[in-house]
């Protein structure tokens, strides 16, 4: 048995998560989570790369994420990802990836 679709990442939230319940009575919390790769490039220079990932949750993860998780914060998390497609308002399909995250850690804050 290998492992076929598993995440792991450390970063900091982005945004002030968005939770909210659905009609089946089920949370659903969405959050940006910025992650920072550190590197010299060739005139010796410190620099940062930083990605973006979109952070899906739910259930008692999302109630966690609601009352424990703000902006700014640190947090190492566990995950699997997902794509999926839609069309916007305008008719235009766009593709977008998430992580559905099954454990989340709160590190601290970055400062």
């Amino acid at each position: 048995m290998g492992i076929k679709n598993k995440v792991q990442l450390i970063g900091n939230i982005g945004k002030q998560p968005k939770v909210t319940t659905l009609e089946n009575g089920k949370k659903l919390a969405r959050v940006p989570l910025a992650t920072n790769a550190h590197y010299t490039n060739s005139k010796g220079e410190r620099q940062t790369n930083t990605n973006w990932h979109n952070l899906v949750a739910w259930g008692k993860i999302a109630d966690f994420i609601e009352n424990h998780v703000n902006k700014g914060e640190e947090i190492a998390l566990e995950g699997k990802l997902t794509s999926r497609s839609y069309r916007n308002k305008r008719g235009n399909k766009h593709h977008i990836t998430e992580v559905v995250v099954s454990e989340i850690l709160l590190l601290g804050n970055k400062d």
